[in-house]
């Protein structure tokens, strides 16, 4: 017996099946994300430089590509900081010849000019209304050779330096100086006793403002000459030792070589240690050649020309305090009060002048240098006993006679102090010769080091490149 299928069920359950699913009521369908795939972060361009450079030495060509390029690299500093330390050596060693020297005896002269028209117009005033043409015009030579010498230190000395302000004191007080000069000349002539007033003042302005001014201008001259010549001789270490390093990375490169082809010589790499070779036997001989030239000037020019300078001012300052011992007639005393003040600083200063001239005979290297020394050490002596001789008729009374050992034309001590300053003349002028000499041939040893030195690096390079590709060619 056939049943007939059960209809309503079956739709039933097909209508159940086919009905879209509801969702649940208050939570919203969520899609589903796909799993992130982190990204790698770049890497940085130290970290890829160190990658390449880590495949490259996997292999020969690799290798040899850096060798060369760390050969090129030391060869070309070694050629350019030789170039550039050279250059500035010879800088400072053009500036003691040319600049720096010449400044210092310049300062020097400045005293001196000061120095002796303080005393020549105290012997002036000494002679009465008559004064004599030929002490008018050494007053007025040296004035105008201060003033000189003046404008040219102005004109090579920076504008905010020490030297400067020294320089701005003596051009405010020079003229006041001779202002003073001249009055007392003029009261002098009028025979009138305040002329002796104006030039204690003017011999003031002298000795408190001018002198001590260019005193402490030759100092800073001095000081600056020492500095360049320091610098001029230090040696190039950084110069050295990157030569160093270079020949030694280019013996190892050929050991290498020779130990992995058995090839004794690269003409490449032997040109580049050839040349590095060149500029560092020309590095140490010339900086050597240079130093000892300075050191000889320094020791045999430098130091004598400082020791007869100070001899100098020291006889300048006691002719001036001799002059006006006789001016000031005990008027002006030491601040104890016991003694007269220019007498007093004469004596320091002849002191002073014959231990100087002692330094500079013990400094001077050759008897033409200490020929016009030892004239000068014995015309001191007759200085300082004809000066005692006029301080004698002096306190006698006799101040006449007392005048004319001072200011006389023979057997004065004016006299002594003419022959001492010529010898000191003398003996300056050979010992500049002297420092002149020796320190331009210490310059000229460095004459074409720096260009040869930069033109060698460059070589150097160039032989290394090729030596290198020589063998690199042995890989294509």
């Amino acid at each position: 017996m056939t049943y007939p299928p059960n209809a309503p069920a079956a739709s039933a359950a097909q209508g159940t099946a086919g009905a879209p699913a509801r969702p649940v009521s208050g939570v919203p369908a969520q899609p589903s994300a796909p799993g992130a795939v982190p990204t790698p972060a770049a890497p940085g361009a130290w970290a890829e430089g160190r990658e390449i450079l880590r495949r490259a030495a996997t292999t020969e060509p690799g290798r040899l590509r850096i060798l060369g390029a760390v050969l090129a690299l030391l060869v070309v500093a070694f050629g350019a900081v030789t170039a550039f330390e050279v250059a500035d050596r010879a800088s400072y060693a053009d500036d003691v010849v040319g600049r720096s020297q010449p400044l210092s005896a310049d300062a020097a002269d400045i005293y001196r000019s000061l120095a002796d028209a303080d005393a020549t117009a105290a012997s002036g005033f000494l002679a009465g209304p008559q004064e004599s043409a030929q002490i008018r015009k050494r007053y007025t030579d040296d004035i105008t050779t201060a003033s000189r010498l003046l404008v040219r230190a102005a004109a090579s000395t920076d504008a905010d330096g020490e030297s400067a302000r020294e320089i701005a004191t003596l051009s405010e007080h020079l003229p006041r100086y001779t202002g003073l000069i001249e009055r007392a000349r003029a009261a002098n002539r009028q025979g009138l006793p305040l002329g002796g007033a104006y030039l204690r003042y003017a011999n003031q302005t002298m000795t408190q403002a001018l002198l001590p001014a260019a005193e402490r201008l030759y100092a800073a001259e001095t000081e600056r000459l020492r500095q360049d010549d320091d610098e001029a001789r230090a040696w190039p270490f950084l110069s050295l030792a990157l030569g160093v390093l270079a020949l030694a990375a280019l013996v190892v490169v050929q050991r290498r070589n020779y130990a992995m082809t058995n090839r004794v010589f690269n003409r490449g790499l032997l040109a580049a240690t050839a040349a590095c070779v060149t500029a560092l036997l020309w590095l140490l001989a010339g900086h050597g050649l240079a130093r000892a030239g300075l050191n000889d000037a320094r020791e045999h020019g430098q130091e004598s020309l400082q020791v007869l300078n100070e001899a100098r001012i020291s006889s300048l300052k006691a002719r001036a305090n001799e002059n006006l011992t006789v001016v000031a007639r005990g008027a002006v005393l030491t601040e104890d009060g016991k003694q007269d003040k220019y007498e007093a600083d004469y004596a320091s200063s002849a002191a002073a002048l014959t231990a100087a001239l002692d330094d500079a005979r013990r400094l001077a290297d050759d008897e033409a240098g200490r020929a016009p020394l030892t004239e000068a050490a014995a015309r001191t002596g007759e200085w300082r006993q004809r000066h005692g001789q006029a301080r004698e008729l002096d306190d006698a009374g006799d101040f006449t006679g007392a005048m004319n050992r001072i200011i006389g034309s023979s057997q004065s001590t004016g006299q002594s102090f003419d022959q001492v300053d010529a010898a000191l003349g003398r003996a300056l002028a050979h010992e500049q010769d002297e420092f002149t000499r020796a320190a331009e041939n210490g310059r000229d040893a460095l004459t074409g080091l720096p260009l040869g030195a930069a033109a060698l690096g460059v070589l150097a390079a160039a032989g290394a490149v090729t030596g290198i590709n020589r063998r690199l060619s042995e890989y294509r």
